[in-house]
């Protein structure tokens, strides 16, 4: 599995605050087209689909929004530890 590029979780993390990929487009300075290779790509390296697209909407799939909650802070206090994992999806 070739590893992703910090530009490629950017982007990921991007369209999964927005779940839009005009937006996040908009606040990443990149074209829809462009944003929109990068996350085929990623999906690609990982093997997996992150997101269900239509042409009106965007969600996260289960894998999506494992990998998105990967990139969460642990808030203190809690239990959950993130030590260890190298792709939890």
């Amino acid at each position: 599995m070739v590893r992703p590029s910090l530009n490629d979780l950017a982007a990921f993390t991007a369209v999964a605050s927005h779940l839009s990929f005009r937006r996040a487009a908009d606040v990443m300075g990149v074209s829809r087209s462009a944003l929109s290779h990068t996350i085929i790509g990623l999906e690609g390296k990982l093997g997996i689909r992150l997101f269900d697209r239509t042409t009106r909407r965007v969600s996260l799939t289960q894998a999506g929004a494992r990998m998105l909650a990967r990139f969460h802070p642990v808030p203190p206090g809690s239990s959950g530890s993130r030590s260890g994992a190298r792709y939890p999806f």
